[in-house]
C-alpha cells in the first residue's frame, strides 16, 4: 500500500523530487550541525523565493544516527516548517539511503496515480562519517549503481569534514563519485542546490542543461 494514497496534491506542476539523508551522528555535533541548521534555513529561503521552483520542487528529510528517522515527508518547501536538527548516536547510513530509494519510487507511483509529470528524483547524502560495522554497504552499492544506470533517481554524496573518501565512494555510482565539502560550506552547497533545482525546473524533457558552478563549496576540481 503506498503510503501517500490518501494525499490529494498541491497543484498539477511537473514536480521536481529531491530526497536529503542526513547524518546526524554524535561527531556531526557542534558547529556542523549548526552549520547544517543554518544551510536548510537557506536553503528553504532561496527555493520560496523562485516561484516555479516552489511550485514544483518537493523536499523529504531522512535522518541517521543509530536509528532511522523520516522527519519529513515530501512535499513543497513553502508548505513546511524547516526541522531543527540535534545529533544522536551512530551512524546506520545504509538503512537510511535504503529508505531514500523507497521513498522515492513510492512518490513516483503516487505523482503517477494523481496524474503528475515529475522530474528525475534526486537523493542526497550528506555524512561525515562511515557507515556502522553492520551495515551492507556491497548492497546498497549496487542498489544505487542500478538505480542510477536505469534512470530511477539520482544519487550524490556530500562528504563533511573528515570522513572517508574511499568508503563513501564504494556506494556511489562510477560518474558520481564522492564530493568534499569545504570546511562547513552547508549554506553554499544548498545556495548552489537551490540555483540548480531553479534550472532543472524551468528546464523541457530532453533539454541540455547548464548547471551553475560548483565553486564555492566543493574541494574537488571537477
Amino acid at each position: 500500500m503506498n503510503p501517500f494514497g490518501g494525499e490529494s496534491p498541491e497543484n498539477y506542476e511537473q514536480k521536481c523530487l529531491c530526497v536529503l539523508v542526513l547524518d546526524v551522528s554524535a561527531s556531526m555535533q557542534g558547529a556542523p550541525i549548526a552549520s547544517l541548521n543554518q544551510g536548510l534555513i537557506d536553503f528553504q529561503y532561496e527555493v520560496i523565493k523562485d516561484y516555479t521552483a516552489s511550485n514544483r520542487l518537493e523536499v523529504s528529510i531522512i535522518i541517521f544516527g543509530s536509528e532511522v528517522w523520516s522527519i519529513q515527508p515530501p512535499a513543497l518547501v513553502s508548505t513546511f516548517d524547516m526541522p531543527q536538527l540535534t545529533t544522536r548516536g551512530s551512524t546506520k547510513l545504509v538503512d537510511a539511503v535504503r529508505l531514500a530509494i523507497k521513498q522515492v519510487e513510492d512518490r513516483k507511483q503516487w505523482y503517477k496515480a494523481t496524474g503528475q509529470n515529475y522530474y528525475r528524483p534526486m537523493i542526497i547524502l550528506m555524512t561525515d562519517g562511515e557507515p556502522d560495522h553492520d551495515q551492507d554497504v556491497k548492497g546498497l552499492a549496487m542498489e544505487i549503481y542500478h538505480g542510477v544506470q536505469n534512470k530511477k533517481f539520482l544519487f550524490y554524496a556530500i562528504g563533511v569534514q573528515n570522513y572517508n573518501h574511499a568508503k563513501l565512494a564504494q556506494i556511489c555510482h562510477p560518474a558520481t563519485p564522492p564530493m568534499p565539502l569545504d570546511r562547513l560550506q552547508f549554506s553554499a552547497f544548498f545556495k548552489w542546490l537551490s540555483n540548480s533545482i531553479g534550472i532543472i525546473t524551468k528546464s523541457k524533457e530532453g533539454e541540455k542543461i547548464n548547471m551553475p558552478p560548483m565553486s564555492g563549496w566543493t574541494q574537488m576540481e571537477l
